[in-house]
């Protein structure tokens, strides 16, 4: 899969969509805007959250009374119609965040996808349990590589596939070469083809598409190796119902 081809097959279907419900010239205007950790996420017990260290923010897109949200580290805010965000230039992780929230958005009131705002309180706690839990029952115990540090889910995999069948990557400075549940994180930039390569099943956070790392993964772990990759998390709400990526998000909204 060739770098940026991901979401360049989600652009031409979510045009397709817009075309087919003549959604684009549509008077209902398309607004993004910046969330705070505790409008995204509430107040979980756990505080090592990306969301509650600052690191990336969540923005939100509405289209006729339905939301869609995307991770950024580069939140910009947004107001146009549904063509001014096809002709967004998505070189950027900014415009690629708008973009995705918004298709996240269209795609929920179209009701093509569900699960496209972040689960909040003690359900991120969850579910980390229930995603180890699918794991281990659908694949066993196999070496996972986690893409993308999330504490809940790290420790629950650790817990129901053991340390020894757990890898992480991360791109976070902070969290890079320390030990968490028994796991040392490695450097996404430079460790992840390490990991995919040492691991059986991927489980890929879906900013990875925003931040523009996805089709890398995708093609080395699937197109090259045959591995199975599941994609978690709200941003790829929209893009994986659009072309078919495996998804799991059981508490999103």
């Amino acid at each position: 899969m060739s770098k940026g081809l991901v979401l360049q097959r989600a652009k031409e279907a979510f045009s397709a969509i817009v075309a087919e419900h003549h959604l684009g010239d549509d008077p209902v205007r398309v607004t993004v805007e910046p969330l705070t950790p505790r409008q995204a996420i509430g107040r979980p017990q756990r505080r090592d959250f990306a969301l509650l260290e600052g690191r990336e923010v969540m923005v939100e897109a509405e289209f006729k009374g339905s939301f869609g949200q995307a991770f950024t580290d580069q939140p910009q805010r947004f107001w146009g119609t549904i063509n001014d965000v096809q002709c967004l230039n998505l070189d950027f992780s900014g415009p690629r965040a708008v973009f995705i929230s918004t298709l996240n958005a269209v795609t929920s009131y179209l009701g093509t996808t569900r699960g496209t705002r972040h689960c909040r309180h003690d359900e991120p706690e969850r579910c980390g349990a229930e995603i180890a839990h699918n794991l281990l029952k659908h694949y066993g115990r196999v070496r996972s590589g986690l893409v993308g540090y999330q504490p809940a889910i790290l420790e629950h995999l650790t817990r129901a596939l053991g340390v020894e069948n757990v890898r992480c990557t991360d791109l976070n400075p902070k969290n890079i070469g320390s030990g968490r549940f028994g796991v040392r994180i490695w450097d996404g930039k430079t460790e992840t083809t390490r990991l995919i390569d040492s691991c059986e099943l991927l489980l890929v956070t879906s900013s990875a598409i925003v931040n523009d790392t996805f089709d890398g993964i995708y093609e080395r772990a699937v197109t090259l190796q045959g591995k199975p990759l599941l994609v978690f998390g709200v941003t790829g709400a929209g893009v994986s119902a659009l072309v078919g990526l495996e998804r799991i998000c059981p508490y999103g909204h």
